[in-house]
């Protein structure tokens, strides 16, 4: 089954490799010719993967640096003032995928009306050419760049001819026969469909952040949680509800099962993430850690009583103890 041990098996050369981070593309300095590609990366789908396994590779082959130009904030929160959307990835999360991965250079963009009015000629001359010294470029089928986004993969093949660097088109990656996108992830795990989302990520979705205190309901009723807080105002969050979930406590991978919701048995107001770790003593308060989700099971309910919370707590628990086994 998918987890980010196999994830990073796949790319287990990378292990101790460490990737720069340039924040602007006016603060890089080429080096050497680059092979480069382009994009937000929303997720590091397998889609995204294809295309960065491509880049890495050519860049070893053909003695070029492997960079990856992203954009933060996401061009939609600027042109479309689309301050609902959520990302499948904090940048921070994107940053550790793309190291994993092999890239040598990411570099992050600051995306403004300024930089989205630039031509498609402009954007190849004083971006690709000038600033990246680009050598390849490895693109999706569907790039589209320049103002208005009017230029297609096929206008960027004529501007490599005339400024002297190639262009490999890297066709839709199917699951099931869908092509996947980062819209696509997006929707499966706002709908809680997390299996199907972790197949087109090619591992686990997962959520950071920081366990603090909570009003310790769990702990009267048997099961005490870690109440997750997540910084990230923009970071997707799944639909409400119960979910086997991993993570890595004290060099060790520990199974649970996570709630998100507003608890109505409580009474509960606002939206909050608890893990109850199986098989784990501790005090986990204020540690920082990943949560990687791996399937749902069952939608939040309202209980007519703690008893009656509790009583469904076991059966969630021994549904997410039967699943285990195969994510070993």
């Amino acid at each position: 089954m998918l987890n980010l041990k196999h994830f990073r098996c796949t790319f287990d050369k990378y292990q101790n490799f460490k990737m720069e981070v340039i924040h602007n593309i006016s603060n890089y300095s080429p080096q050497k010719p680059s092979v480069v590609t382009i994009g937000t990366f929303d997720g590091v789908h397998i889609g995204h993967q294809k295309i960065i396994r491509d880049l890495v590779s050519k860049a070893k082959s053909e003695d070029l640096s492997a960079i990856v130009l992203t954009f933060s904030p996401h061009p939609r929160m600027v042109l479309q003032k689309d301050t609902q959307l959520k990302m499948i990835d904090t940048l921070e999360e994107k940053r550790q995928l793309l190291e994993i991965m092999g890239v040598e250079i990411l570099i992050v963009q600051p995306f403004t009306q300024e930089f989205s009015r630039l031509t498609a000629i402009e954007y190849t001359r004083d971006i690709l050419v000038n600033g990246l010294n680009i050598s390849r470029l490895i693109i999706g089928y569907d790039h589209r760049f320049g103002r208005n986004r009017e230029a297609t993969a096929d206008d960027l093949k004529q501007f490599g001819l005339d400024y002297n660097f190639t262009v490999d088109k890297i066709p839709a990656q199917d699951v099931a026969s869908i092509a996947v996108s980062s819209t696509k992830v997006r929707n499966t795990i706002l709908a809680g469909e997390i299996k199907k989302t972790n197949r087109y990520l090619g591992r686990p979705f997962s959520l950071i952040g920081s366990i603090v205190k909570g009003d310790k309901i769990g702990r009267k009723m048997g099961y005490p949680t870690a109440n997750l807080e997540i910084k990230e105002k923009h970071k997707l969050r799944p639909n409400n509800g119960v979910y086997l979930v991993q993570s890595q406590l004290n060099n060790k991978i520990c199974f649970g099962m996570m709630n998100i919701g507003k608890r109505p048995t409580v009474s509960g107001k606002k939206i909050q993430i608890e893990i109850y770790f199986f098989d784990f003593e501790g005090d986990l308060y204020g540690n920082k850690l990943k949560i990687e989700l791996l399937e749902k099971i069952r939608d939040e309910q309202k209980y007519e009583s703690l008893e009656r919370l509790g009583n469904q707590l076991s059966i969630d628990q021994k549904s997410c103890q039967k699943l285990i086994p195969k994510y070993l």
